[in-house]
């Protein structure tokens, strides 16, 4: 049997997903914020290592790189190869259109490898579908990628590229921050601007609506309180200079609805954007992945595209599917090297 295991490290998460014989069996994300450090990674790869087995070949892509535990993007590279060849004894880097590249020599490819999980997604789906358009919500970003004549054609590859493309969103369904989601939110017949601290997050948005997955969500709260639907409306009333106990709870889900159509419309602007290339048509197809992967199908409906999940496509274990659809990256880097 032959086990290739991909691996994704995050800014805030390690992704991991076993593939046997071309199948993938397993997939999970650990949490893993860099911020303070790599000691959280170090035992997320400990987890996972244990939970995932043994591999002929482990495949690793990143965007951990932009974390500011880092002096620099570079840097970040360098540090994260040399970290995962040494806590999985021998791994290759995927450094996208260059290949997988080893640990050592990562530096002589940093800008290819960084933030390149998108790309192993986008050449996996390339061998499937000969136009589509790759949606990932993440818990912190977006990504939008077209595949034209079974070719990835993505006008941008750096982070700052792909922003200005519009191929990469800042918003996600976990840690999204609520101000950058909008500038202001009705309350009581009234706009309110909101304040720009982060008393509160799209998970709350998602929380309080009913349509955060569950075991997704694994940072802290802004608040470090619990996660529940009443706190959740307290820190979203925060945003409004309000208590939660100053309007009832059918106020805040509207407030809430608010903030989730601001973020399905920056989404669907981008891929409006995307697909006014010229290159795609309306009726592409979308192919959706992510923890957020089930709002996509609403991004779908308002473009006029078919839509399917990313696992669909893919030869997977019945009970790794969701998964899968959250650790779509890993998956793929798992699935591209078995071919």
């Amino acid at each position: 049997m032959n086990v290739v295991i991909g691996w994704d490290i995050g800014g805030v998460h390690l992704k991991a997903a076993r593939v046997e014989d071309g199948r993938v069996t397993k997939a999970a994300q650990y949490a893993s914020p860099l911020r303070a450090g790599t000691g959280r990674l170090l035992e997320a790869f400990a987890e996972a290592r244990r939970e995932m087995g043994r591999a002929d070949r482990n495949i690793v892509t990143m965007t951990g790189e932009l974390a500011d535990t880092f002096s620099s993007r570079k840097e970040g590279v360098e540090h994260l190869a040399t970290l995962a060849a040494r806590e999985l004894g021998t791994a290759s880097i995927y450094a996208g259109p260059a290949g997988c590249v080893r640990p050592q020599d990562a530096h002589k490819h940093c800008a290819d490898i960084a933030s390149a999980n998108w790309h192993a997604c986008a050449a996996l789906i390339a061998r499937k579908r000969t136009n589509a358009l790759f949606i990932d919500l993440g818990s912190t970003t977006t990504d939008i990628v077209p595949i034209f004549e079974r070719k990835v054609a993505a006008r941008g590859y750096t982070d700052s590229q792909r922003l200005a493309a519009g191929e990469l969103v800042y918003t996600g369904l976990v840690r999204g921050f609520v101000m950058a989601t909008a500038r202001r939110a009705p309350l009581q017949g009234t706009w309110i601007p909101l304040i720009n601290e982060n008393f509160a997050t799209m998970a709350d948005v998602h929380r309080i609506l009913g349509t955060l997955p569950a075991d997704v969500d694994l940072m802290p709260t802004a608040d470090g309180r619990e996660k529940t639907i009443v706190a959740s409306q307290a820190r979203l009333a925060r945003m409004l200079g309000s208590d939660a106990s100053d309007a009832g709870d059918e106020t805040w889900i509207l407030v809430a609805r608010w903030f989730a159509e601001a973020q399905m419309r920056a989404i669907t602007d981008a891929a409006t954007l995307v697909l006014s290339s010229g290159r795609l048509i309306s009726a592409t197809p979308i192919i959706a992945a992510g923890i957020g992967h089930s709002l996509i199908a609403e991004v779908a409906r308002r473009l006029g595209c078919a839509y399917c999940r990313f696992d669909e496509l893919i030869a997977v274990a019945p009970e790794a599917r969701i998964a899968v659809c959250h650790c779509a990256p890993a998956a793929a880097l798992a699935l591209l090297s078995s071919a």
